[in-house]
Formats: structure tokens, sequence, C-alpha cells
């Protein structure tokens, strides 16, 4: 298992605490963004682990052509860049166009590839010329075996540091499932394993309630950490009702510690007996 550097001070791997990746799907505002990043940060400080904040300054794969996308790039950069500084944290975000990655490394410690995109071969090889660590999350359509053209791309590229990301898997028609097989399956390919909670619940049809989703983020999470994992992803909102922008399968800042907690012991028994 190689072990991956997100800085100086943060490596992901075995032997190391667990790492959680996390943040709101969007950034909305400046200060809005700082002080999710500062509670979530407090949050895992307190609990021991180590953090990187997530959020986007543009999700260029949104369903409808009204949905809010975020502020792009120019101005989320600025507004991450602040989180750096601020809140003394990494930050992750992801690229979708290869020009981005050049200058999103400028700024974040962790560039992520995207479900729909982690075959892309252009946008994997720029992301790889940055030299920065690489989240590439398993497509919805790829078993974790076919990972393994995706590991090669980068490598091939020069990256040294890349993180692989279950976020399950298409269930027919508006659905997924996760298979909790790909986890050791991918790890077999030698780099450290997140496991996406929140995106493993989405529903590619609009889903009435959040809790009808959000609710299953505990019970995924232990799951992932009894079989394995040395990141977890989670979006995080500060308020489940506050954002009409969110997903509705993300977790509220409220409960987040709820949820770590047991996952952050069963890290702890698997680490031991690895």
């Amino acid at each position: 298992m190689k072990q991956v550097k997100i800085t100086e001070d943060l490596l992901i791997g075995d032997g190391y605490p667990l790492t959680l990746i996390g943040g709101p799907l969007l950034i909305e505002s400046e200060d809005a963004t700082l002080k999710i990043a500062e509670n979530i940060y407090n949050i895992c400080n307190r609990l021991g682990i180590s953090f990187i904040f997530k959020s986007s300054f543009d999700k260029a794969n949104r369903t409808s052509i009204n949905s809010f996308r975020g502020p792009l790039l120019e101005k989320g950069l600025k507004i991450l860049q602040k989180v750096k500084q601020e809140v003394g944290v990494p930050v992750l975000a992801d690229i979708h166009e290869s020009h981005q990655a050049a200058l999103v490394a400028e700024v974040v410690d962790v560039i992520q590839i995207p479900a729909f995109l982690c075959r892309q071969t252009d946008l994997l090889l720029a992301a790889a010329a940055t030299g920065r660590a690489i989240n590439v999350k398993k497509g919805q359509h790829l078993a974790p075996w076919d990972m393994k053209n995706v590991v090669q791309k980068l490598e091939h590229g020069g990256a040294k540091n890349i993180l692989l990301t279950e976020r399950g898997t298409c269930f027919g028609y508006n659905n997924f499932v996760v298979d909790f097989r790909s986890l050791p399956q991918m790890r077999e390919l030698g780099y450290p394993i997140v496991f996406d909670a929140t995106n493993s619940l989405q529903k590619t049809k609009e889903v009435s309630k959040t809790e009808e989703q959000s609710k299953f983020i505990p019970y995924l999470t232990r799951a992932a950490a009894a079989v394995g994992i040395d990141a977890l992803f989670i979006e995080i909102q500060e308020n489940l009702d506050i954002s009409s922008n969110a997903s509705p399968n993300r977790a509220s800042l409220e409960n987040l510690e709820y949820i770590l907690k047991p996952i952050i012991k069963i890290h702890s028994i698997y680490s031991r007996e690895i």
C-alpha cells in the first residue's frame, strides 16, 4: 500500500488516522464557506482525525440547465485559498476540463476527477502533470477492476499520490448500490481507498424528502470502515434545510460527530488487525 502525501503534515494510508474529506457540494458564499470549514475542522480536531475541506467552484454536470453551478473558477479558487489561509486546512476541488488543472493546482492540495469523467485520458494526464495528489471517483458504470486502467494512465502521467473513491454503482434506473467487495478489490491496485457515503446514496430522480437518503449515511459509513477504508468523503451542510443547491443525501453539521465517532472506533480496530 502506497502512502499518499497531501501536505507535509497529512498522509493517507496504512498506519495513519482516518481522514475526512468533507464540505458543502458547492461554494455558495465566502462567509458560509469559511464558517462551515472552521466548524468541520473543530469537530475533526476534537475527534483526532485529519481533515481535507471539499467544495466545488463549478458543478458542470448538474441535471438541469437552470441549476446553480457555483461561483465558477476564479472566484471559487479565491474562496478556497482563504479557507487554506484562515482555517489552516488542505482543500480539494474537482475539475471537469483539462485546461482547469494547472490553475486549480495553484490553490488546491487535491485535484478530484468526477466519476463521470474518470476515464478521460487527457483530463487524467493534465491532473497528473500538476504534481498534486489526485482523488479519482470510480465511475458508476465501472467495475472496481476497471480502475486499473485509470491508475495506469495517472502513473504514466507522473502521478504518485493517488486516491481511489468508491461512490456506488448503477443499480437499474435512478438508483445506486454499494458493493463493498469493491473496496478490497480497488485496494489491490496499491493505493488508499476513500468511501463516498453521500453520493453512494444518490438517486438520479428527484427525491421528495431529504431524510429519505441521508438517514442511511451512518449505516454505509460503518460498513465501509469495517471492510477497510483510509478516508471518508461526506458532503456536509450546516443545516439540511437551508440550501436548495445541495443534494438531498448530504449530512448535517449537527449530526457529523454522531456519524464519525463509531467510524473512528471501527477504523482503529481494522487498522490494528492489518
